[in-house]
C-alpha cells in the first residue's frame, strides 16, 4: 500500500513497485489523480481506494477493504504529506498548524497503527513499514516550524513502531528525502530562502531514484531491516547548511 500515491514521491514509488511485480493498493483523497497514477502501469495488479488519511473511519474503510481484496498487507509505505503555508512563523495560524500536524503526523500514525494490526494478525505474520520522513527531521528550513516539527515525531514514530513491532516479525524503517524533483519542489529552481537571509536555487534530483531505494529496503527479508536511509540531491545545501 502506498498513501499519496497520487503525485509526486507516492507516484513514483508506486509504479516502481508495480514494475517490479507488486499488488499496489494506491491510497489518497483525489480519486482522479490516483486513477492517473493507476494508468501510468497498464497490466499492473493495481487497485484505487480514495481515502483521507486524516480520518480514523476512511483509514479503518481502508484497511477493511485491503483485508477483504488483498487478504493482507506485506508493505505500508506511508508517504502522504504536506509541507503547510510558507509563511512567517508568527504568521502561522492554529488551523494551519493543525492541518499539517493531521497529515504529516496522525495520518502517518493511523495508516502505522491500522497497517501494525493487520500484520499482527495476518498469516503469515508480519510485514514492513516504510516511513517517508524528511532530511527536515536532522535539519530545518527557515520557515517550517510545522514540517519539521512532524518530521522529528515521525522519527520518533518509526523508532517506536521498530521497537512494538519485534514480537510480530514486522520491520519498520525510514527513508529522508532531500529535493527530489516533484510538484512540492517545484518552486526550487527559482530560489528558496536560505538560513543566511539569502533565496538561492537549489538542485534536484529524481523521484525515481528515491523510489529504487524505497524498493531496495521493500525487498529484504524480515529478518533485515533499512532502519534509516537518507537520499537527497547529491549537491543541494544540506551537509553545511546555515
Amino acid at each position: 500500500m502506498v498513501t499519496g500515491a497520487g503525485s509526486g514521491i507516492g507516484r513514483a514509488v508506486a509504479l516502481t513497485l508495480a514494475d517490479a511485480g507488486w499488488t499496489v493498493v494506491l491510497a489518497g483523497r483525489r480519486p482522479e489523480a490516483l486513477e492517473e497514477t493507476a494508468q501510468l502501469a497498464p497490466g499492473a495488479a493495481t487497485r484505487c481506494v480514495p481515502t483521507d488519511v486524516t480520518d480514523p473511519a476512511a483509514v479503518t474503510a481502508l484497511f477493511d477493504a485491503v483485508r477483504a481484496h488483498e487478504g493482507r498487507v506485506d508493505l505500508l509505505f506511508n508517504n502522504a504529506g504536506t509541507f503547510g503555508p510558507a509563511v512567517p512563523l508568527e504568521e502561522l495560524s492554529f488551523e494551519e498548524w493543525r492541518g499539517v500536524v493531521d497529515v504529516n503526523l496522525h495520518g502517518v500514525f493511523l495508516c502505522a497503527q491500522a497497517a501494525f494490526r493487520l500484520m499482527r494478525d495476518q498469516r503469515p505474520r508480519g510485514g514492513r513499514i516504510i516511513n517517508n520522513g524528511s532530511i527536515s527531521a536532522h535539519t530545518p528550513r527557515p520557515g517550517s516550524i510545522a514540517y519539521t516539527a512532524t518530521k522529528h515525531a515521525v522519527t520518533g514514530l518509526t523508532k517506536s513502531l521498530s521497537l512494538d513491532g519485534r514480537p510480530y516479525d514486522i520491520a519498520c524503517g525510514q527513508i529522508d528525502i532531500g529535493n527530489a524533483a516533484t510538484e512540492m519542489t517545484a518552486a526550487m529552481s527559482q530560489g528558496v530562502p536560505q538560513a543566511n537571509g539569502s533565496r538561492a536555487p537549489e538542485p534536484t534530483m529524481n523521484a525515481d531514484d528515491v523510489a529504487r531505494t524505497v524498493l531496495h529496503m521493500a525487498s529484504l527479508p524480515l529478518e533485515a531491516n533499512v532502519q534509516f536511509a537518507t537520499v537527497l540531491a547529491t549537491k543541494m545545501p544540506y551537509i553545511g547548511r546555515g
